[in-house]
């Protein structure tokens, strides 16, 4: 079922594309570049709140401030793999549109590529 949802899928992203490669491609790579922001972001909250904890641990503060410091640093790991998973979802969508090759003479196709080849999953 997995390979049919798949292919259903890519159908559709196919079809979508032929009647309008530029807004598709403007929107899933804008996606891509989103959610790649945001992955960024939680991981830079979970160094941050670390340091954070780590700092207040080593001037003395209180034991009630450093655990809800420690809980807002937990729920930012907890958003890491789930940002990262939507991230890996958009991602395989732009590469379904970029698999088409007929629109590579677009602007949008170009932009879409680069924003493709900064992403890493």
């Amino acid at each position: 079922t997995c390979q049919n949802t798949k292919q259903w899928y890519q159908r559709r992203v196919r079809g979508n594309l032929a009647m309008d490669a530029k807004k598709q491609l403007r929107i899933k790579s804008g996606v891509v570049k989103r959610l790649n922001k945001e992955v960024q972001m939680y991981q830079k909250e979970v160094v941050d709140g670390e340091l954070k904890v780590q700092q207040m641990k080593d001037e003395g503060k209180d034991p009630y401030d450093i655990k809800k410091m420690g809980e807002v640093v937990d729920e930012s790991k907890a958003m890491v793999p789930d940002a990262r998973n939507r991230l890996r979802k958009a991602v395989e969508d732009l590469d379904l549109l970029l698999e088409d090759k007929s629109s590579a003479d677009l602007p949008e196709y170009k932009a879409a590529q680069e924003i493709r080849d900064d992403v890493s999953v």
